[in-house]
């Protein structure tokens, strides 16, 4: 987004992650709960099977953010602020979108969300975002 403006879309993102990202996700960073990587676990706790990694979603949102502003730079983002409102699955894909909601000199700020299927998974998400440099 070369000149972004206020109420301008992202670019939305969308991944479907694979079976087996929740283990590799669960070893990366240290969330082994069962809930994530067990299914008949997760099942026998009442859940319809396992689930995604919340902060895995929080990471989809903070790189939509980055990549829609500055590109290639991940310190460019300031600040992440999301509500964590639903599950999230394997094998089914995550859209993550927004709308840039303010420029403020370097800083653009950038309400989100993050869906699978019907259901938002993070919802009312803010990202301040600095702009890329020339």
């Amino acid at each position: 987004m070369a000149d972004p403006r206020p109420g301008e879309k992202i670019a939305s993102f969308k991944v479907t992650p694979d079976k087996y990202l929740p283990h590799r996700y669960a070893g990366a960073s240290g969330d082994f709960n069962p809930i994530h990587i067990d299914p008949e676990f997760a099942k026998m706790v009442g859940l319809p099977g396992s689930i995604l990694h919340g902060l895995y979603v929080m990471g989809l949102v903070a790189k939509t953010a980055v990549d829609s502003v500055a590109p290639g730079d991940p310190g460019s983002l300031r600040k992440l602020s999301v509500q964590f409102r639903g599950m999230s699955f394997p094998e089914q894909e995550i859209e993550v979108s927004g709308n840039v909601t303010e420029i403020d000199g370097e800083q653009v700020s950038i309400d989100m969300v993050a869906v699978q299927g019907e259901n938002q998974v993070i919802r009312n998400a803010t990202a301040q975002v600095k702009l890329a440099g020339d």
